[in-house]
């Protein structure tokens, strides 16, 4: 009897203990650190680590679309009317984008490499084939005539020369020739005064099968918030464009990977050579890819937001003080004097001022928002889109016939999206990982529920046990009359 007596209190005992073991645990979050612990140690840039395969060699597919803006109405263009654009595309190419020339320093704690990028095209996923045409500026002569509009007596002469050659303010080209590249006639003739003057121009000139200059990065290894963050570029820990410290700073990462543990109120800071510049994204909402779940990062409005909106950006008005507006950003600083002005595709999220400029504007948040959603435990992107836009500035200059009464506006040329989803091999691995989690993560629980059980058996035992003796005591005078 005893013995039973000792093995129900056990039990009891044995309850006690699990439940507090099970809830002790769960408000220490061992197991949640642990797994994430573990996670931080196998994203790091080193080699043999999937991370660092996948860093080298992107295993998801990235495809980069082109949407050009068709001028319809030069000639009224030309008379004082807003432009009227129809967009045409998408031309689609295939992006290849290794990481090369990979070297390790300072002992595995930074990796030096060269990001190379190579665009093949797919005709299956595209409108039509890169020899359609599209009217548009004509970005050289623009530029030409922007930068000599000071200078009367050489504008002249140039303004001659382009009456002579029918050179004109718009142009029409192929669509291989507007990205890729081709010999421009006034950019020829100025080589006689200039001989380093490139003749060929393209939006993408020299892009294909090509990269934008040496990175170090930091592989993670001392700090997994450091993870693929940017330490140099081109041997600079800072740009040079701008016109504050703050705006000329290197911030995050290339854009293509992210630290391990991303939490919903942190900032993931980008630096993108293309806009010559480093962003930020804020997190917007939780979603799922492929059935891995993920939170979606943007851009806030701020980012791109005037002077007048967000102070910080006074930096990125040039000359200094001369800003556009929100919503836009003027890099012609850094693309050789070419009045190019970056935005969102359609100007979403710029001034609306700039969207009723141009008759064919229709900004879409679900087609033009750029965003990233993230696995929040490995960091892995899940699916991805960078979304820009490359407009030229476009005014009426005195001393060039060639503009007419035309109207400033900021004229769309193209936008791109440049976009990935996660393969399915990844899904697995991520779908794996997270089946680990789960069942590491609901240990705690497990003894919880383990605990009240053994309580729930406890109390049975407890009531079973007395109920024998009660009956006993009751039936003894009956026997012993």
């Amino acid at each position: 009897m005893q013995l039973k007596s000792c093995c129900i209190y056990s039990v009891g005992l044995f309850s006690m203990l699990t439940l507090i073991a099970g809830i002790s645990l769960v408000l220490s979050n061992v197991f949640p650190n642990f797994v994430q612990s573990e996670v931080k140690k196998e994203i790091v840039l080193e080699n043999g680590t999937e991370a660092f395969e996948a860093w080298e060699n992107p295993p998801a597919p990235i495809y980069m679309q082109f949407y050009f803006f068709n001028l319809t109405n030069p000639l009224e263009v030309l008379d004082g009317d807003r432009p009227a654009v129809v967009e045409i595309g998408p031309y689609t190419y295939r992006e290849y984008r290794p990481m090369e020339q990979v070297h390790f320093q300072d002992n595995g704690t930074k990796v030096t490499a060269v990001n190379t990028k190579t665009y093949i095209f797919q005709l299956n996923m595209s409108r039509g084939p890169e020899s359609d045409l599209i009217r548009t500026v004509n970005i050289p002569a623009m530029t030409v005539m922007e930068k000599f509009k000071d200078h009367s007596v050489v504008a002249n002469v140039i303004s001659a020369y382009m009456r002579g050659t029918g050179e004109r303010l718009f142009t029409t080209r192929t669509v291989g020739e507007l990205l890729w590249g081709y010999e421009d006639g006034l950019l020829k003739a100025l080589r006689v005064v200039q001989p380093d003057l490139d003749d060929v121009f393209g939006l993408f000139y020299k892009n294909n099968a090509s990269n934008d200059g040496e990175y170090v990065f930091f592989t993670g290894q001392q700090n997994s918030k450091d993870f693929a963050r940017v330490d140099t570029w081109n041997g600079e820990s800072s740009l040079n464009w701008w016109t504050s410290d703050e705006c000329n700073m290197i911030n995050g990462t290339n854009g293509a990977s992210f630290h391990p543990i991303v939490t919903k109120n942190e900032t993931l800071y980008m630096f993108i050579s293309d806009l010559c510049r480093s962003l930020y994204a804020k997190y917007e909402e939780d979603v799922t890819v492929k059935g891995i779940p993920g939170y979606r990062f943007s851009p806030p409005s701020k980012v791109f937001a005037n002077m007048t909106v967000n102070p910080a950006n006074a930096g990125f008005c040039v000359p200094a003080g001369n800003c556009l507006g929100s919503g836009l950003l003027n890099v012609s600083t850094c693309k050789q004097g070419a009045p190019i002005i970056m935005s969102s595709p359609h100007f979403y999220q710029a001034d609306e001022k700039f969207v009723q400029d141009v008759f064919g504007m229709r900004p879409n948040k679900e087609q033009h928002q750029t965003l990233i959603d993230i696995n929040p435990l490995t960091g892995i992107i899940l699916q991805a889109a960078k979304r820009l836009q490359v407009n030229v500035f476009v005014e009426k200059i005195p001393t060039f016939s060639q503009t007419g009464n035309m109207r400033t506006v900021v004229f769309p040329v193209v936008y791109l999206n440049e976009s990935v989803v996660i393969d399915d091999s990844s899904v697995l691995k991520l779908k794996a990982i997270g089946v680990k989690e789960n069942v590491v993560v609901n240990i705690p629980f497990m003894l919880i529920g383990l605990g009240i059980v053994l309580g729930g058996v406890f109390m049975f035992l407890m009531c079973r046990q007395k109920v024998p003796e009660s009956t006993a005591g009751e039936r003894q005078p009956l026997l012993s009359s």
